[in-house]
């Protein structure tokens, strides 16, 4: 048996790993797409790796694109398993996975005007929207903490806090003795992402199973956040800074899963509170809201804390300035006007979506702030502007960057290294062959990897893409 790492290695988005058993069963960890330039990664996402036709299984950790986003994808090249996942997280694909097929048709029509400027031939989207449609019929949903037996495998979702729905994936696999004919058991352990400890909605990461193999993500295994309750602080400075001082637009590029949720919870509680100042609050994201729909669906993850706040206050995500913008009209306003206001949209790494147009039309006026609440790899937007570039090209013209640029990475909905270290401190260390460190930049896994030895932890692998490990 073994499994090939072919995504998420090395790297922070495309997540994907094979296990094959030794009867060639084969079930796929993941089927994320490469974000960060568009079209540009076209080539990194068709070249998946393995046969479609020839995947079984496809257990799938959470809803964020990075980690489903292909699975319209690899059905259209004749995947024809089942794909297994916790209710909540087959939801929101329902929703995000469309709405990935209409950025892929969007940035098609723009893309194959340049191709034929430049007498290229046209290309064709990886998947529309009625491909994504079409998808959802292949999701079985499972509960968390119930173990379904599939043949010679079986899979139990516990909860990981991460966003919605999200799962540390345990697997074990059965398999006979060729010579003694006994049943024997390898139990895999895929974390997805790794959720928040005191975080204001969800419940926290909890224990799983023990395992003999823990495939883990590394995102922020050299850095920790500061306190959820110090962010909030230093939102409402950056408010008042920004819409009261500046008289200026606060425009803070956001998920629509998890993270948006949070930024929106996050103000609610400063309104109700009395410390957040009247200024309008924008969500113009349709995503977004289609997303905060489902949330008030699966209140059965929230956490006690929201249980009992909801007890004075029944709707944590919605307040007196917050309006949600569903029109492109209505977004396109939102650029004419010269009130303060606070703007969240998607996408969080401002390569695509309605939050590009206002970053795009704000981004040289100083009454600007532009506030980055979550990882960005290296080759978006997102990233070019939090690291302080002065000039930044979007949608074909540059622009001078003056606007305020913030970021306050604790709103995160990944664990730091510390927060990391404490969800797997439930396994036995001895009992662990290997940890394998997937979904973080080489950089950052060696650091991860350092700490987690001088924890205790031993037979720490870093794969690169395509590695193959032998259990």
């Amino acid at each position: 048996m073994n499994i090939q790492f072919l995504g998420a290695a090395k790297e922070v988005t495309g997540s994907k790993h094979l296990i094959t058993t030794n009867s060639n069963l084969k079930i796929l960890l993941d089927c994320g797409m490469y974000q960060g330039k568009g079209l540009e990664t076209e080539d990194d996402n068709k070249d998946l790796g393995f046969d479609p036709k020839e995947i079984d299984y496809l257990i799938l950790s959470h809803a964020h694109i990075d980690h489903c986003g292909l699975i319209p994808y690899i059905i259209k090249l004749g995947f024809n398993g089942t794909i297994i996942t916790t209710p909540a997280t087959r939801d929101l694909c329902a929703i995000l996975l469309v709405d990935a097929g209409k950025i892929q048709e969007q940035d098609t029509i723009t893309f194959n005007k340049k191709r034929r400027l430049q007498g290229l031939p046209e290309v064709e989207p990886l998947y529309t929207a009625e491909d994504a449609r079409m998808a959802m019929q292949y999701f079985v949903s499972i509960p968390y903490n119930k173990e379904m037996r599939l043949g010679e495998f079986s899979i139990m979702f516990t909860d990981n806090g991460h966003i919605l729905g999200s799962a540390t994936c345990n697997i074990k696999i059965f398999e006979r003795n060729a010579q003694t004919g006994e049943e024997q058991i390898t139990r895999i352990a895929f974390t997805g992402d790794i959720g928040r400890y005191g975080g204001r909605i969800l419940e926290e990461p909890q224990p799983f199973p023990q395992c003999d193999y823990l495939i883990m993500e590394s995102t922020y295994g050299d850095r920790t956040h500061q306190p959820l309750q110090e962010s909030d602080m230093e939102l409402l400075k950056i408010v008042k800074k920004t819409c009261l001082k500046k008289r200026g637009k606060l425009i803070i590029p956001s998920f629509a899963v998890g993270r948006a949720q949070d930024i929106i919870f996050a103000l609610n509680y400063l309104w109700e509170t009395g410390q957040l100042p009247p200024v309008e609050v924008y969500v113009d994201s349709p995503l977004s809201i289609n997303a905060t729909n489902i949330f008030k669906l699966h209140q059965e993850e929230f956490n006690d804390k929201l249980q009992e706040f909801m007890k004075t206050d029944p709707d944590p995500f919605g307040f007196e300035r917050l309006h949600f913008v569903q029109s492109v009209e209505e977004s396109k306003q939102l650029n004419y006007s010269l009130l303060p206001c606070i703007i969240i949209s998607s996408s969080g790494m401002m390569e695509a979506g309605r939050v590009k147009h206002h970053i795009a039309n704000n981004i040289e006026k100083p009454s600007t702030t532009i506030l980055g609440v979550g990882y960005c790899t290296p080759s978006t937007l997102g990233h070019k502007i939090l690291r302080g570039d002065r000039e930044v090209s979007i949608f074909g013209i540059k622009h001078t960057v003056r606007a305020d640029i913030e970021k306050l990475e604790s709103y995160s909905a990944h664990g730091d290294y510390n927060e990391m270290v404490r969800f797997i401190s439930c396994q036995d260390k001895d009992m662990l062959k290997r940890v394998i460190l997937v979904h973080g930049e080489e950089q950052t896994q060696m650091k991860f990897a350092k700490h987690l030895k001088e924890q205790g932890f031993k037979n720490i692998f870093i794969p690169s893409k395509r590695d193959k490990l032998e259990l």
